[in-house]
């Protein structure tokens, strides 16, 4: 009868453990360097997407921040200088380093504490530099059979960026938006108190605050003076 050696199958048993062993061992670490390598690329998308909202974010917050219209004056015109005052010539421009802004897309908000109106641009109410000829309260620089509309007075604009149809001021541009308001408000009295907004379709609006005189005495009225 063969005798089998038992030092050689206990040699022989270990040696196939030992290498399940190594076997099993390299699956759990190729299973490691696959979950790790899947980890790694989730949090490279993850954080480019975060860095691409982040710079988008920065640049919507500055541009806000940057863009807007600066109201520079707000005069007044009365007629008889006596009576009430029926227009509003705004004086605006763009704010240091500001975007283009398209003045078709913005609005002008206007109250007397008892009555609050809102304009829009009307490209029929456009008047280029060359026809201004000395003065800004013409009549027909102003709309008269629309309450709710305003025209637009240019006075610079070095880069011919305005025009009728496309109203853009950019950086130097200089205009005046031109405002009836006898439909909208009866004309503007003395001592009254009006505020309001130049509002742009993005960024900061400009600011309109003024009181009235308690008096008339001359047709052109200094309103506001920023």
């Amino acid at each position: 009868m063969k005798v089998i050696s038992t030092s050689l199958f206990n040699s022989n048993f270990f040696e196939k453990e030992i290498g399940a062993i190594g076997i099993g061992a390299m699956i759990v670490f190729i299973a490691m360097v696959l979950v790790a390598g899947i980890a790694a690329n989730v949090l490279i998308q993850t954080s480019g997407k975060l860095e691409t909202q982040a710079l988008n974010s920065g640049s919507e917050s500055i541009s806000e921040v940057s863009t807007g219209i600066q109201v520079e004056g707000v005069e007044g015109y009365n007629q008889s200088g006596h009576g009430n005052i029926s227009r509003l010539a705004i004086e605006i421009r763009p704010r240091a380093g500001s975007k283009g802004i398209n003045l078709a897309e913005t609005v002008i908000e206007l109250s007397d504490s008892t009555t609050k109106n809102y304009f829009t641009y009307n490209e029929g109410n456009f008047t280029d530099t060359e026809d201004i000829d000395g003065d800004i309260f013409r009549w027909n620089f102003y709309p008269w059979d629309n309450n709710t509309i305003f025209g637009i007075i240019v006075l610079e604009d070095g880069d011919n960026s305005i025009t009728a149809s496309n109203p853009v001021i950019s950086s130097g541009d200089h205009v005046i938006l031109t405002v009836n308001i006898t439909k909208a408000f009866g004309g503007f009295g003395t001592n009254v108190d009006v505020y309001g907004q130049v509002i742009p379709e993005e960024g900061s609006p400009g600011i309109i605050s003024f009181t009235t005189p308690a008096a008339y005495s001359e047709s052109i009225i200094e309103l506001q003076n920023c």
